[in-house]
């Protein structure tokens, strides 16, 4: 018996993928030239070199909603990105699509989300707005091209070009944060589709369960305000009766995703059918994506990304949190722009002056959210905690790990 070479890995994709697909085969390389993987795809090698990633272990204790360390089964930036990894592939996999890929783009889709969730983002694009910005995405696809240092012969994990041309996916940030030259000017590939829609399938549906765990959000109010929450509560009460409240409240969650995912699986398909696409280069073509919702779908979305916004992001118990954490990150900006040796010393490197305000930016953009608080304390003199109150009844298990030294 002999090893499965990527040669044969190869011709399994030809034999099972749509013809719009991205083979692994027809990658269009690398930025540094290597030697191919024996026994991986290219795209599988993209996969284990993000997994070893020092950015993709830091997102263990960075925010998703609740601040790091609020509760033991809230999520983290990590878990949230393993849940979309899991959703890309059931999505690519039943369009028939490259599950590879599609994991890969979810898997590093925020390498580069900095502390304190989206208040940090915010809080980092407002201090560099004169110095190029700041975006999640666009720093997830630097951190893959330049700040990781794992490989004697280039910066960066030299990913394949279909990884990165997936890691500046979503149309928002277009306007602002043009795409870089020599990606698709209008649409990536079909499996960075679809790990756009996984990500928005993920923290949708989690953000819910979040909420009803910390009980900020409560099912009777979803059911009497959200189609999508009423649409699963009933599935599940016609399927199973009565059952306990955590039982009861995960499979509802459990529902509503598979029923996103039940919709974009059948819309897509028609798009990609009516499209007539017979390529991945015919994907890249078309004017507008072709993974999407349905129409109803789209609009039952809405509702709930403004019920989440109403009752649980801007909910005092996390915003007020989250704003206190970003004005320390921008004191930790301020003091570090006043302090360059001290910056000098914490990234181990001679810092240019003209450079000065992107290595700040990419230094906190690392940080976790224990370690921006550790330097808060340290430097500033502020209270190492930073803990949000939630009302007694309310509050799960704290965690207690170690403490990391370094970002």
């Amino acid at each position: 018996m002999t090893p499965c070479s990527r040669q044969e890995l190869e011709q399994r994709e030809r034999g099972v993928l749509a013809p719009y697909a991205q083979l692994s085969a027809e990658t269009r390389g690398r930025e540094h030239a290597e030697p191919p993987p024996e026994w991986r795809t290219h795209y599988q090698r993209d996969r284990d070199r993000i997994i070893h990633s020092r950015a993709f272990r830091r997102l263990e204790y960075k925010t998703q909603v609740f601040l790091n360390g609020t509760g033991d089964h809230l999520r983290t930036r990590l878990t949230h990105t393993m849940e979309v990894a899991a959703i890309a592939r059931n999505l690519a996999r039943a369009l028939r699509a490259n599950e590879d890929l599609a994991e890969a783009i979810a898997l590093a889709h925020d390498l580069g989300h900095p502390p304190f969730g989206h208040t940090g983002e915010a809080v980092l694009n407002r201090l560099m707005r004169r110095r190029g910005g700041f975006e999640h995405n666009r720093q997830s696809l630097r951190v893959v091209e330049e700040l990781e240092q794992k490989y004697p012969g280039f910066p960066g994990l030299n990913l394949s070009w279909e990884v990165r041309e997936g890691l500046c996916k979503h149309s928002a940030g277009e306007r602002h944060f043009p795409r870089p030259p020599g990606f698709a000017p209008r649409c990536p590939s079909l499996e960075a589709q679809l790990a756009d829609l996984a990500d928005e399938i993920a923290y949708y549906s989690h953000d819910l369960d979040d909420g009803l765990e910390t009980g900020l959000l409560s099912e009777q109010r979803l059911e009497r305000d959200v189609r999508l929450w009423r649409q699963a509560a009933r599935q599940v009460r016609r399927d199973h009766g009565p059952l306990p409240d955590e039982c009861r409240r995960f499979f509802t969650v459990r529902c509503l995703i598979e029923g996103q995912v039940r919709d974009v699986v059948r819309h897509t398909l028609e798009r990609l059918e009516r499209s007539g696409v017979t390529s991945p280069d015919a994907v890249r073509r078309q004017r507008t994506p072709l993974a999407g919702y349905s129409a109803r779908r789209k609009g039952w979305n809405s509702e709930l990304r403004r019920y989440l916004y109403k009752n649980l992001y801007y909910n005092r118990v996390v915003h007020d949190v989250n704003s206190q954490a970003g004005r320390w990150l921008e004191a930790l900006f301020r003091h570090y722009a006043r302090h360059p040796d001290d910056l000098a010393r914490q990234t181990g490197m001679a810092v240019p002056t003209a450079a000065r305000h992107r290595v700040l930016c990419d230094y906190l953009a690392g940080m976790t959210d224990r370690y921006a608080i550790q330097e808060c304390a340290r430097l500033l003199g502020l209270p190492p905690n930073l803990a949000p109150s939630l009302p007694r009844d309310q509050r799960v298990v704290t965690g207690s790990g170690p403490s990391s030294a370094s970002p």
